[in-house]
Order: structure tokens, then sequence, then C-alpha cells
């Protein structure tokens, strides 16, 4: 779609700088950007870049728009704004309601009339699909799941049985929400019994998941993903998990069933965080950090370990076998001193 800069300016509540009458029909980087597109800079460091663009207009903050003699959308987020203007040129097309033939509706489902399905998706008995919703092909919605309006599901998606899905979700190719918690009691005689698994998963309104994502559904009761929460790629979320609103985890990152996540949260790529445990509003975890008790406010935690010269990192590592005889040693190396211990919290 072609929109004036002018246009853009007034739809992303932007100040406008240049010629406000040219014309915009896509979006682009700094350095491929041609005429007609519109790129942005949000980092000082590709101001550089700007006076050889290309583009037709760019998105800056005030401080780097004093740097810019072109066309100009200025925001005091141009990361934001970059986002609102991708909605609004690229926005989804009205569905036209179509049904592949070779899709499998079972006959009680409930579907309106603008719902595209896919080649070979398979929707069992007591569905509930909402409008302007897609089913990508492939995908399999279980029985008695109820998806609301403006809902994408991509290719190969598989939704267990009473799966709720809010409004405006987006699911990505190989999730699969509602499969069967890890849930085993022992026996006497050392195998495992299984435990059924009767809850459900509830994703709220605006989530995405990414792909090949997993989220069991709970032994009882449900699986709670909260309002505007974002998973990234390969993610697994355990049986009985709740993430409350707007919480964002990045990719491989895994949490132990039962456990329940603040708002607001920011959860590092390949975090693991331990079952039976609360995390409270706006904590921060950031990458490859394990979690092994409960946090109880808000705030940046870390437990991965960075990179090193490999020399290096193998004589630190060697050392830390020895830390529990080396604290031994200091403590009575203190006695003998008549120096206080002082313990940390």
């Amino acid at each position: 779609m072609m929109f004036l800069l002018e246009n853009l300016a007034e739809l992303t509540g932007s100040a406008l700088k240049g010629d406000k009458s040219v014309e915009i029909n896509a979006v682009a980087s700094l350095q491929d950007a041609k005429q007609g597109q519109i790129s942005f800079v949000s980092n000082p460091k590709y101001i550089s870049s700007l006076e050889s663009t290309n583009a037709s207009a760019v998105i800056l903050s005030p401080e780097l728009a004093q740097e810019y003699s072109g066309n100009a959308l200025i925001n005091s987020d141009p990361y934001l704004t970059f986002a609102k203007v991708l909605n609004i040129i690229y926005k989804k097309q009205k569905l036209n309601g179509f049904i592949h033939p070779s899709a499998s509706v079972a006959e009680d489902v409930n579907i309106a009339a603008d719902v595209n399905i896919a080649a070979n998706v398979i929707i069992e008995s007591g569905v509930t699909i909402e409008k302007d919703t897609q089913i990508g092909a492939g995908s399999y919605i279980g029985e008695g799941s109820h998806i609301q309006q403006n809902v994408i599901i991509n290719p190969n998606v598989t939704l267990y049985s009473d799966t709720k899905i809010g409004r405006d979700c987006i699911i990505h190719s190989g999730v699969v929400i509602g499969s069967d918690g890890f849930g085993f009691a022992p026996t006497k005689d050392k195998s495992w019994y299984k435990i059924p698994q009767i809850g459900n998963v509830i994703l709220k309104k605006d989530v995405e998941v990414g792909a090949n994502c997993t989220i069991d559904r709970a032994a009882l009761g449900s699986t709670i993903i909260g309002e505007g929460v974002k998973l990234d790629c390969q993610i697994h979320i355990g049986h009985n998990v709740t993430i409350d609103d707007f919480s964002i985890m990045a990719a491989g990152s895994v949490v132990g069933g039962s456990t329940s996540i603040g708002k607001r949260c920011q959860i590092g790529g390949a975090s693991a965080i331990s079952g039976h445990l609360e995390i409270a509003d706006d904590v921060v975890i950031t990458g490859k950090s394990m979690v092994i008790k409960s946090i109880k406010s808000g705030g940046v935690y870390s437990s991965g370990i960075p990179s090193d010269a490999n020399n290096k990192w193998r004589r630190n590592a060697a050392r830390f076998r020895h830390l529990d005889e080396m604290a031994k040693t200091i403590k009575e190396l203190e006695k003998k001193l008549n120096i206080k211990t002082t313990k940390s919290e």
C-alpha cells in the first residue's frame, strides 16, 4: 500500500521534517532502501550511513534528526515508531473465509464466516474459531478448543484438546500446546506411574509463541500464559506454570512445573527456572542463568558463567573444585588470628 509521509506521521504520533507529500510503499534498511521506502535509525553509531541512504524518508529521534537534512519522521522512540510503520504498511489483508477441500473439519464445529483454513488442517469436535483467524496448513486443533478472533496459527501447529487461545495471538510453526505435563509418581518397585494430566492451557490476548515451543497442559486446572507475553523459539513451559502479563522470554529457556512468573519479567536466552518457584514482578534474568529458588523482589539476577580464554577458564575451573577446602582454611586462619567472620546474607 502507498502512504503519504504526512499520513504516517499522523498515524504514529510523530513530527515531520521535509516533504510531507513524499510517497512511501515499503520499509528497508538504510543500506538497502530505495526511493519510495522508509528506514530508521535508533543507534547513534549509524549516523554515518544517513547521508548515503537512498531512502525517501528516515525515522529518527529528535537528537539524530538535527544531523539529517532529508525527509524524516521524528519520534522519541524510533524503534517503536518503526514497528508501527511496519504494521501500517504491511497490514494483514481481510480474510475471505476459505476452507481448503483437503481440510478435515468435524460437523459440530463453530467457525466464523471470515476464517481461512489451509490444506490438510484437522479440526476436531466442539471447536470454536472466531472471526479474522487463519489456520496454517497441516495444523491440528483438538477437541473442545476455543480460538478467539484475529489469531494467526502458522503451518504445522498442534493444539491438544480444550486449549484456549485469546484474541490477537500469533503461534508459529512447530508449536505444541497442551501436551501432557511431566507428571509421574514413584512406585515401590522403583518404576514410574503416570499421573493423568487433565487440565488445559490458556493463552490470554496478544500472546506470541515462537517456532517449536512446547507448553504443557496442567495436571489440574490450567497452565496460563498472560496478556502480551512474548515467547521466543524453542522454549519449554512445564505444567501448571503461570506467566503473568507482558513478560518476555528468549530462546532456549525452560520453566519447571508449577512455577509462577510475575508481570513484565525478562528472561534471557537458555535460562532454566526450576519448578514450584515464585518470580516477582519486574525481574530480569540474564542469559544462561539457573534459578533454583524463588525471587521475591524485582531487579537483575544472573548466574551464567561468561566465556574466557580457554587456558584461563581451565585454571579457574580447577580452582573452583577446591573452594570448599579454601573456605575451611580461611576460617581456621581467622580463628587463629581472632578475626570475626562476617556471614553473607
